[in-house]
């Protein structure tokens, strides 16, 4: 089957649980939380179909532009999905299966750019999979960042909307934020660590600027997480470093993949 169809099929469902769960905000009433994970599942299941067949080809794994971004919008979704039945962040997923829908259909209708399949030992693929879940978890903790600046300043000016109201207390907000950076941090590390290790040269020109932002987003996120063991950093400070480090993840990534893909064609 073509992945253009479970491609609609599940940005369709993204976006179906994502109307049912703002209706329901909206209303000032929390939505079915058994129903929502459902209809969130169905949908990332249908996008893992599309990226089964996107990602694997004969001659190695595809991970274009594209690909990439349907593959990390798939794993922080899961992640959240899991982390939902233990704690409350089902509130994410308001921001995070609109980007589910979008990148599942550019991953399916945009061309990608110039990429070589990766047919590489499982090290490579390794420090693949542990990239992954670090940029996802740094990802949940980017989003609670922006649901908790959100929070801090409807509550500072009393005007809490319907969303606001189904929100955690705001340590409880915060702590969960904290949680995420502890555990994409520690990701990030082995990712780093994995590249070291099985990567031939970690500083040749098509990886040299990716390693560089790397490390120092690496950087950043363990000030932040020694400022708030030592220090007690929180509230806007810890908002504004955690948005830096993510945005030079991103750019270490995600800036690489499109200068090579769409600019250098290497």
């Amino acid at each position: 089957m073509h992945p253009l169809l479970p491609s609609l099929i599940a940005a369709v469902l993204y976006l179906g649980a994502t109307t049912y769960q703002s209706f329901n905000l909206a209303r000032r009433t929390s939505p079915s939380k058994p129903l929502l994970l459902l209809l969130a599942a169905l949908a990332l299941a249908t996008q893992a179909a599309c990226l089964s067949q996107q990602l694997l080809t004969p001659a190695g794994l595809v991970l274009d532009f594209f690909n990439a971004a349907s593959l990390i919008a798939a794993a922080v979704i899961l992640l959240t999905l899991l982390s939902c039945l233990r704690i409350p962040v089902e509130n994410l997923l308001l921001l995070l299966l609109p980007l589910g829908a979008l990148t599942v259909l550019a991953a399916a209708l945009v061309p990608g750019g110039t990429v070589q399949a990766i047919n590489e030992g499982p090290g490579i693929l390794a420090h693949i999979l542990l990239s992954i879940l670090a940029y996802g978890l740094l990802t949940m903790a980017v989003f609670q960042a922006l649901l908790l600046l959100l929070q801090d300043h409807q509550l500072k000016h009393k005007h809490p909307s319907g969303l606001i109201k189904n929100f955690p207390a705001l340590q409880t907000m915060e702590s969960l934020l904290f949680g995420f950076l502890w555990a994409g941090w520690g990701l990030l590390s082995l990712s780093l660590l994995s590249g070291w290790l099985f990567v031939d040269n970690l500083f040749a020109q098509h990886l040299a600027h990716k390693t560089i932002l790397s490390c120092i987003a690496w950087v950043v996120f363990g000030v932040l997480l020694w400022g708030r063991h030592q220090l007690g950093w929180r509230g806007h400070k810890a908002i504004r470093w955690t948005l830096a480090g993510f945005c030079l993840l991103m750019l270490a990534y995600f800036g690489s993949k499109l200068v090579r893909e769409f600019i250098l064609h290497v």
